[in-house]
């Protein structure tokens, strides 16, 4: 198991910047270096869905919705993860959970709360 934790998350206006960062204190630099480290975000009634992701080679994914305002960054020595969400929307406001992925077997983080302020 990978234990993750996240820091962010608050109450921002519409057009406003927040970063979101997501460590893993209890992993050694080799093991984070190999991870898939993902962003995904969830509504009350709706899928948890994938935001942001950054594989081992740090190749970046971005769902439709979020590319061009949001950047997923690792930074491996500090075996953190970092989103950075520009330019929100009301549409933004969600739990937004960081995840490790390992071989298909995925740890969650605790999932804090974003809303975006009208």
């Amino acid at each position: 198991q990978v234990y993750l934790v996240e820091s962010g998350g608050g109450v921002v206006q519409a057009g406003g910047s927040l970063r979101l960062t997501c460590a893993a204190p209890r992993t050694i630099f080799s093991v984070f270096s190999g991870l898939t480290m993902a962003w995904y975000r969830q509504t009350p009634g709706n899928q948890r869905e994938l935001v942001a992701s950054t594989s081992p080679g740090g190749n970046t994914l971005y769902a439709d919705s979020v590319r061009g305002r949001f950047t997923i960054s690792r930074d491996n020595s500090n075996k953190r993860v970092r989103l950075q969400m520009n330019s929100l929307n009301g549409d933004d406001t969600a739990v937004y959970y960081c995840a490790a992925d390992r071989g298909g077997n995925r740890n969650w983080g605790q999932g804090p709360q974003v809303t975006i302020s009208e």
